[in-house]
């Protein structure tokens, strides 16, 4: 127990980096350099930026929102461990503690913005700016509906921006990149190559006869080293996760019923309606279109009047949640087919009309049982992870081998009786029996036999490991490998052969020879690759080569060994194309100077915002952020 504490007490400190997943109406930029502090914490908060807590419920919506909004750019649901592989939960945090201290920062200095000039900000927004080149109501209402955001929220949202945005623009102004990186950047990138080339492979390497033993001994002999065994370890260790745990847990259909009943409401389908809607700058012109539109005129109609598409009036089959609240509230009370009256909302005036609705669907327990008992198993989980956790404990301190005190607990414990530091057995094959994701073999091997070790901690729980014995690195001898030792002899010997005739080629070509004729001597055909830079990647040409390319004098020949040797290019360069560049009109100068501005710009605002996060204070709760995330599932 006591060992237990001390690691619980004992947090590292993240390195700062600057991470960059923004959307298009945020400010572009994300800070990290935070130690975790656990203490002062309630269940309900992720973090506590100075005197700002970033609660559990408004992290989860924030990163709901973001996971949707990626998902709907590549066209497909990110799901929570996408998420994590592509480190997006870490991002987000990031990015929600930075925009924390900034707006912090706000109040500290006493920024304010009334609500005409938030009112103008959002107005003269060119995504907002219709046909006629002025704000469009509707286009904005579908703007941020696309994004996931209701009016009052966007309104919101936008008003801490403008305020960070004050912060922001006085740290980044009159920052430029200086002449002469951009010359030279704009060079190096907007150079153009172009080769002939003609590939080696094992047809041109000719016939392998097979080794003599003795050569084949003589090859082990020189390479021994390749064909080590590596050391081994004997290890045993014991999960106890709220997943493991969980798997062990019965629980009653009085109990799934309970929770079920809670969450009725949202495990159902909401009722959906299919609504059409335009926006009026006041009540009055809001009124006279009604009349309009309930003389017999459509929304369509009208629309086109206003310069506004099917789409632009169009809503689609939208859920009550998905609206501005006033306008949900008065377009979920109409009978289908009924127009409102006008609605008053903080950018202008409404007038919906329901065309269809499709009712709700209330859950089905039955189809919904095994997940809600499954959940209630894991929470109730939880609680025994941190019970056995301290039993688990109290028996290593008191001198107990993993495997006993498993046994003396009832856990079940796993013994591998060989793995190398790759996570392999000594047939090569990956070890199937440690969990996906759990990091233990490299944590065995920075120990030793008898050691007492600290837990790791593992999707939310804890495990605990023992080395039970190690098998040294030795030699194999040439009988245990005969078949790799021949694979890669035969493997050295194309390589060798290859090499020597891309030389010899080198140097009749260097001499005047023609790449065609070497070619056909050899039976290969010439290939080309024009017009390329540096970053490209031509078809059939492998990126060694284009580097290599790039390291080479027009006229020049030179050789690259790809796929391990298996294969030599030998190449000349043809052509070398350096643009002329006018930084005044030239598209890919000036967006190489935007993007070298921004650079600039974020790497002012993030050694301010660390520093500024350092000064107030930053705590991160662990366990709330991995519940949101689901790395503790």
């Amino acid at each position: 127990m006591l060992r237990g504490m001390r690691k619980a007490s004992s947090n590292w400190l993240g390195k700062t980096i600057m991470a960059i997943v923004m959307g298009v109406l945020i400010i572009s930029f994300g800070v990290w350099g935070i130690a975790d502090i656990f203490k002062g914490f309630g269940q309900s908060t992720v973090a506590k930026v100075g005197g700002t807590e970033i609660s559990l419920n408004e992290f989860r919506q924030i990163y709901t929102d973001r996971l949707q909004q990626i998902g709907r750019q590549v066209g497909r649901p990110l799901t929570p461990d996408q998420a994590r592989a592509f480190g997006l939960d870490r991002q987000v945090l990031q990015q929600t503690i930075a925009e924390a201290a900034l707006d912090e920062e706000a109040r500290r200095l006493g920024l304010g913005q009334s609500d005409e000039q938030i009112r103008q900000f959002i107005m003269n927004d060119p995504n907002f700016k219709g046909v006629s080149g002025s704000f469009d109501p509707n286009r904005f209402q579908a703007v941020i509906r696309n994004f996931g955001y209701t009016e009052q929220r966007y309104v919101s949202e936008q008003r801490k921006v403008s305020l960070r945005r004050q912060i922001t623009g006085t740290i980044g102004a009159g920052l430029e990149p200086p002449k002469a990186m951009l010359d030279v950047l704009t060079r190096f990138q907007s150079e153009q190559r172009a080769i002939e080339f003609v590939r080696l492979d094992a047809a041109q390497a000719g016939a392998i006869d097979a080794p003599s033993p003795e050569a084949l001994a003589a090859y082990f002999e020189d390479h021994k080293v390749q064909f080590r065994a590596p050391e081994f370890r004997k290890i045993s260790f014991v999960v106890v996760s709220p997943e493991e745990i969980g798997k062990w847990s019965e629980v009653s259909d009085e109990d799934a019923k309970k929770l079920f009943e809670q969450r009725k409401d949202r495990l159902g389908t909401p009722e959906k309606r299919q609504i059409q809607q335009l926006v009026f700058p006041n009540a009055a012109e809001a009124q006279a279109a009604r009349e309009r539109l309930v003389g017999g005129m459509s929304f369509e109609d009208l629309g086109k009047e206003r310069g506004l598409s099917a789409s632009d009036v169009e809503l689609g089959l939208v859920t009550k949640s998905s609206l501005d609240q006033t306008v949900g509230n008065a377009a979920f009370a109409l009978p289908a087919g009924e127009i409102s009256q006008p609605i008053q909302g903080p950018l202008g005036t409404s007038i919906v009309k329901v065309d269809k609705i499709e009712p709700g669907k209330e859950a089905d327990y039955a189809s919904l049982a095994a997940d809600i008992k499954r959940e209630i198993a894991t929470e109730r989980a939880r609680v025994k992870v941190n019970d056995l956790r301290d039993k688990m404990e109290d028996e290593r301190g008191g001198g107990a081998s993993v495997i006993d005190a498993a046994q003396k607990l009832g856990l079940a414990a796993v013994t591998i009786d060989a793995v190398d530091r790759s996570g392999r057995a000594p047939n090569g094959q990956p070890v199937s029996t440690i969990p996906q994701g759990l990091d233990v073999v490299s944590q065995a091997f920075n120990t030793d036999v008898g050691v007492d070790n600290d837990s790791i901690s593992f999707k939310g729980g804890y495990v605990w490991y023992d080395v039970l014995g190690i098998t040294p690195s030795r030699d194999r001898n040439l009988d245990e490998v005969r078949d790799q030792v021949e694979a890669r002899w035969r493997q050295d010997q194309i390589a060798a052969k290859l090499k020597t005739k891309a030389t010899e080629m080198v140097q009749k070509l260097e001499a005047g020879g023609k790449l065609a004729d070497e070619a056909a001597a050899i039976n290969a055909k010439v290939e080309t690759a024009t017009g390329f830079k540096r970053d490209d990647s031509p078809a059939g040409v492998p990126a060694n080569v284009v580097s290599a390319a790039f390291r080479t004098a027009k006229d020049a020949v030179g050789q690259t060994a790809v796929s391990g040797g298996s294969e030599v290019i030998v190449f000349r360069v043809t052509d070398i194309v350096e643009p002329a560049v006018n930084a005044a009109s030239d598209d890919a100068v000036k967006k190489l100077k935007d993007s070298l501005d921004r650079a600039l710009t974020d790497e002012q605002v993030a050694s301010y915002v660390t520093k500024l996060q350092t000064d107030i204070g930053t705590t991160i709760n662990q366990a709330a952020f991995a519940q949101v995330t689901g790395a503790n599932q």
